[in-house]
């Protein structure tokens, strides 16, 4: 893959990426307005159950399609529609177990009942994540960004749409059923993005029962590289989701009230962190061209070539990380005040801001990880991390500092994460 078709696909992915966050972040805006910082604490206490689910349901699927179509030594067709069918299976019993344990999970640790109704909601979606995620995997594979923009794009433009007009009418029955309506919309939209990339796959790829037969090969070697990657997810998911568990359950013991909580992590997690994260959709989609150039060299053993690739997307990542780092110092209430229409929790993205500098990088050195088939890597890095941020969490909490505890530890955890993959690295590329 030549440096300028490097490139082109960053810039496709960034501009998918671009209207995928514009649209994200007018959800935002609807969300906010309309549900509050109470619901916006109810929807931040189960969005980390929803990552969690999500890495479980996919179960590191897209990146072991995307690169073992990008070596070019598979029946593609097999790889791709084989893996459907126990993927689909996995995630009917995943779906029936969450539902099963929806009201445990609300009332015992996420200390919030009206998060039952987001968990249904968010098991019934998981089926349809599984199948979109598998498509865009072999789309990766093959270099081909277009089909995986067009359908986020449109994916994104039903979401929103589908949220716009239902949020109003649903919020009268109750807030709780508002934020499940939020998770809800995305199995609309994970539908509409299955069909049209199904629509883009290749004429020859004419699809029997055949092929829906599992190969134990295909299986074989799917799996040794998507469990590392899924594990690696699961980790940081299930850090997620202790996250407001543990936080909830030191917080109460210090004596602030539940509603104290909801509230601030409710300005915390759903307005400050998706702001400070924004930047991340263009690391994201160099991640994303990433890998297939990086797995296809990198088997073949060229080095210097791989060494290249990553400087220039550390480079690039920068690039839009550093500009958004420092308006998120000196001008906070501009992006605050116009996206959100608030200035709640400007001293926390004062902290936090100088510090997620070492985010944007961290995406394209997983990716590289992932692509040189060192997931296991990435993996310890990531539970080293997330034993660190839960310990810190813990401990920093009891120090009657309300939810700094909680910025100090993400803090901790991306510096020592982003520095672990960085040695990693290093060590796999030296010559």
């Amino acid at each position: 893959m030549k440096k300028t078709s490097f490139i082109k696909s960053v810039i496709l992915l960034i501009f998918g990426g671009f209207i995928s966050k514009l649209a994200s972040m007018i959800k935002k805006i609807v969300m906010a307005r309309f549900l509050g910082s109470e619901g916006m604490g109810i929807f931040a206490l189960s969005s980390p159950a929803f990552i969690l689910f999500m890495a479980l349901a996919q179960l590191g699927l897209p990146v072991a399609i995307s690169k073992l179509v990008a070596e070019e030594n598979k029946n593609n067709k097999n790889l791709v529609l084989g893996i459907i069918p126990i993927s689909l299976l996995f995630n009917l019993t995943l779906m029936a177990l969450i539902i099963l344990l929806a009201p445990f999970l609300s009332t015992f640790l996420l200390n919030e009942k009206r998060c039952y109704y987001s968990l249904i909601a968010i098991a019934l979606v998981l089926p349809f994540i599984s199948i979109s995620s598998i498509l865009r995997g072999y789309f990766f594979g093959k270099q081909q960004m277009f089909p995986h923009v067009l359908s986020c794009v449109i994916e994104d433009v039903i979401r929103l749409t589908i949220l716009i007009i239902g949020l109003p009418l649903i919020l009268p029955k109750g807030l709780e059923y508002a934020v499940a309506y939020t998770f809800l919309v995305n199995m609309f939209s994970e539908l509409t993005s299955i069909f049209i990339l199904f629509f883009f796959l290749p004429k020859n790829f004419k699809i029997t029962k055949k092929d829906f037969k599992p190969n134990k090969q295909n299986i074989k070697d799917v799996f040794s590289i998507g469990v590392p990657t899924t594990m690696s997810r699961l980790i940081g998911s299930f850090g997620a989701f202790l996250e407001p568990i543990i936080l909830t359950f030191v917080l109460l013991n210090c004596g602030y009230n539940n509603k104290f909580i909801v509230n601030e992590y409710g300005v915390l997690n759903g307005f400050i962190m998706p702001l400070i994260l924004l930047p991340s959709f263009f690391t994201m989609a160099i991640s994303q061209a990433l890998i297939p150039g990086i797995s296809n060299a990198y088997s073949k053993g060229h080095k210097k070539f791989v060494k290249k690739r990553l400087k220039l997307a550390i480079f690039l990542s920068l690039l839009v990380g550093f500009p958004a780092t420092l308006i998120f110092i000196f001008e906070p209430e501009l992006p605050l005040s116009f996206i959100y229409g608030t200035t709640d929790g400007i001293e926390y993205i004062k902290v936090l801001a100088p510090l997620f500098i070492f985010h944007y990088i961290q995406n394209p050195l997983n990716a590289a990880l992932q692509a040189m088939g060192k997931a296991k890597d990435a993996m310890n890095g990531t539970l080293q991390g997330t034993i660190i941020r839960i310990l810190a969490i813990f401990s920093l909490s009891y120090l009657h500092i309300g939810l700094w505890g909680l910025v100090f530890a993400s803090s901790l955890n991306v510096i020592y994460v982003t520095i672990h993959q960085y040695l990693k690295i290093n060590k796999y590329l030296k010559n």
